[in-house]
């Protein structure tokens, strides 16, 4: 059963994935990856399904065996809806993924614009929490950002909601440097503002 539940909830047949519960199946129960059936709907960017199972109690925090939750996996997609339900449900922002980053890292580094914000702006996530790497949000919207608007946009919400730009990389090569060398000027010019 637990196959065909999580193979349901990732199309998105919220309909089967209650009449297996009914039956017996575990809101928690894992497949084959380390997924709870929350987890392969959220694969699925099945909103509805996500939204069924954390009405149902499942658990938000539950991580797979590639250490991803809805909010870390929903965080690094770009899915919104879901990375809404996830803060709604209470979702840890201190968990990390197997890079040792928190939802803001992913979601900084790939340009989601909309995710940062709203980690930012309704949850207690650490804008200076350092990875595995030895990166920030702020470093990786730097080093793995195209430059671009996006990424600007990332910056300049890090840096308003506290990211502290003196944190240096492993190398101890600063944001700005960083920003100089790869020619990304108004990056820089939002990281020289004192």
């Amino acid at each position: 059963m637990a196959k065909r539940i999580h193979a349901a909830a990732e199309a998105g047949h919220t309909d089967e994935v209650i009449r297996f519960i009914t039956q017996g199946a575990g809101l928690n129960e894992r497949d084959e990856l380390g997924r709870t059936p929350l987890m392969a709907a959220v694969h699925g960017n099945k909103v509805q399904t996500v939204r069924m199972l954390i009405d149902a109690g499942a658990d938000i925090n539950l991580q797979d065996g590639r250490l991803d939750n809805p909010l870390l996996y929903a965080s690094a997609e770009g899915l919104r809806e879901i990375v809404e339900l996830a803060i709604a449900a209470g979702a840890d922002t201190k968990l990390t993924n197997r890079f040792g980053g928190t939802a803001l890292i992913p979601a900084a580094d790939r340009g989601h614009v909309d995710i940062v914000e709203l980690l930012l702006t309704r949850t207690d996530v650490d804008v200076n929490h350092i990875n595995n790497l030895g990166w920030t949000a702020l470093l990786e919207a730097v080093i793995l950002g195209d430059g671009g608007a996006r990424h600007q946009q990332i910056v300049a919400l890090l840096l308003q909601y506290g990211a502290d730009a003196e944190i240096p990389d492993r190398d101890g090569i600063t944001p700005l440097t960083h920003a100089r060398r790869n020619r990304y000027i108004e990056m820089e010019r939002l990281l020289s503002k004192d």
